[in-house]
């Protein structure tokens, strides 16, 4: 295929509550064999499996589905179902703009949603029980839309859902940083600037002058919270992307350089293969997608 489907929530209706939850097994019903191709959501998305029973694979790793099990699902972030309808649980989709940009939701999107490092995980009993009782009650505020503050009433209730989540992964996850300190935040800024501008070639300077500081600040900020450069974090998204394009469509390399915001095929043949050790088409060839 040469594009990877990408879906959106309620994108055409931006009055529309931009949250939803689903119940699992009429969804996979209802969307048939296109949630088993990989595709993305311009959203975010949590999956809560009740059950033991089949697989789920998200970029380039297949998880397999225990009993409550709990996957993360960020924006751009390819993933595809397997073949099996009969999977009971919970869908979450929300748009960033559910939440208000503030301290605690950058905290949120960034520490639970790190999927790529760990996007899937078994839940705890207390998670359990404390987990349903929100979703719960989310699914009872959204019976009845005309009554007062329910939107509002929703957010909180995600919110201490997620932060339910979250205290389950912190608990896995020894290495995670004090969400509360101003290095790790600017961080999280600087990660959403990336998103936004990784294919249009900004420098290091161009970002720190976005964050009004200085690219030496910005680099002991990088350096502090995750041992890395900034030039080394945008690297590492653009080759997650040019991986994606790479594994999951047809497109020429010369196409994906272009798309990457490379004007030399050549020059993005030689940056991809200093970072993955592997030229783009051995890596695809790898991947399973043998033609070029």
């Amino acid at each position: 295929m040469s594009k990877i489907e990408q879906y959106h929530l309620h994108k055409l209706s931006p009055q529309k509550l931009q949250f939803e939850v689903y119940d699992l097994k009429e969804y996979r019903k209802k969307s048939g064999d296109k949630a088993a191709v990989p595709h993305s959501h311009s959203y975010y998305q949590i999956i809560w499996f009740l059950d033991t029973k089949g697989a789920h694979t998200v970029d380039f790793k297949t998880y397999e589905i225990k009993e409550n099990t709990i996957l993360f699902i960020t924006k751009d972030q390819i993933h595809a179902f397997d073949d099996n309808y009969d999977c009971n649980g919970w869908l979450i989709h929300f748009n960033e703009s559910f939440f208000m940009h503030t301290e605690v939701d950058i905290f949120l999107k960034y520490s639970i949603f790190k999927t790529q490092e760990n996007p899937c995980y078994a839940m705890e009993t207390e998670a359990i029980a404390s987990g349903k009782t929100y979703l719960n009650l989310i699914s009872k505020e959204l019976s009845n839309r005309a009554r007062f503050g329910f939107e509002d009433s929703i957010r909180f209730l995600l919110k201490c859902f997620l932060i339910n989540l979250e205290r389950v992964h912190q608990k896995r996850d020894t290495k995670t940083a004090n969400r509360n300190d101003s290095y790790t935040l600017q961080l999280y800024q600087f990660k959403e600037m990336v998103e936004a501008n990784y294919k249009n070639g900004l420098t290091i300077n161009e970002y720190a002058d976005l964050m009004h500081i200085s690219s030496k600040t910005l680099n002991t900020i990088t350096k502090t919270v995750v041992n890395k450069s900034p030039s080394l974090l945008i690297a590492e998204r653009i080759i997650l992307e040019a991986k994606r394009l790479l594994k999951f469509t047809s497109l020429q390399i010369g196409e994906i350089a272009y798309k990457l915001g490379f004007e030399d095929p050549s020059y993005f043949i030689k940056y991809f293969k200093r970072h993955v050790k592997v030229a783009p088409l051995v890596f695809r060839n790898k991947s399973g997608l043998g033609n070029s």
